[in-house]
């Protein structure tokens, strides 16, 4: 007869399981590229088969990984996608309200993005009311080279970092707009023939003075860069860590936002504060 599995039992496998996790996320651990089973069996002081063999179970899931080299763990693939998921998810929760202020405040549509690969994409989108029908930039990933999110969502990299991502995206063009906009403009003062815009990045040394005008600054503004006749403006969002992990951006046509672009990015700055607040962020 078999005798069933106890659940407190079960509770104290899986209190092991999340230590050995926790070993892995420590600082020691993301020093020296992950541990060995006699080092993560010293420090939660149990014998080295027993976590040898969890190991291999928690591998199997993807939730660690180990080295063929070294034969050090660390944390797996699995385990990061489920975190970036639920970071996502909750992103995109709390910060609806905020989009709904920066709509009421701007009239304007407000989206919240994030950096996905080397491309920005478009989690969520509130809809101002001068727009007769979605713009559809929801789930679509673009360059992020002449945005003004992606420069806001690259502005916390060093500069190692950035100078690798301009040697592959300096160069990259404009975009269309998936769905052509047509927005009603108060007054109905029709919109200006478009006319091309003037980068303010055509160098990395012009990109490290826009990156430390948007650290300044705490937004980030671009006219007609990314897309001819559209401005916008983006603001950082922080989590926990301190990290930037999505923006806040407004785009409109120039003719309607031009002249309080500034007074937008300000605005967003704020908004996005608090969101990065409500993430567990505490920043001086």
């Amino acid at each position: 007869m078999s005798i069933p599995s106890s659940p407190r039992r079960n509770a104290a496998g899986l209190r092991r399981d999340l230590d050995l996790l926790e070993v892995l996320g420590s600082a020691e651990a993301e020093a020296s590229g992950g541990l060995g089973v006699v080092r993560i069996a010293e420090i939660v002081g149990r014998d080295k088969g027993q976590v040898s063999r969890t190991l291999a179970t928690l591998a199997d899931a993807g939730m660690v990984a180990r080295d063929q080299q070294t034969l050090g763990y660390r944390l797996g693939f699995q385990l990061y996608a489920l975190a970036a998921r639920t970071l996502e998810s909750r992103l995109v929760r709390e910060a609806t309200p905020a989009l709904r202020r920066v709509v009421t405040a701007t009239h304007e549509t407000a989206h919240l993005c994030v950096l996905r690969g080397d491309n920005v994409l478009t989690l969520s989108s509130e809809l101002s009311e001068y727009a007769f029908r979605g713009i559809g930039w929801e789930g679509v990933s673009v360059a992020a080279w002449r945005t003004s999110s992606g420069r806001v969502l690259i502005s916390d990299w060093d500069d190692d970092d950035l100078r690798g991502w301009y040697e592959l995206h300096g160069h990259d063009g404009r975009v269309v707009s998936p769905v052509a906009p047509r927005e009603h403009v108060p007054g109905g003062i029709p919109l200006p023939a478009a006319e091309e815009g003037r980068p303010l990045v055509t160098s990395y040394p012009e990109l490290n003075r826009e990156i430390e005008r948007i650290r300044r600054r705490g937004y980030a503004t671009v006219d007609e860069e990314f897309e001819l006749g559209v401005v916008g403006a983006s603001a950082p969002v922080y989590d926990f860590r301190g990290s930037i992990v999505a923006a806040i951006n407004v785009s409109a046509p120039k003719a309607r936002l031009g002249v309080h672009l500034d007074e937008v990015g300000a605005l967003i700055a704020r908004v996005a504060s608090e969101l990065s607040t409500q993430l567990g962020c505490v920043r001086s």
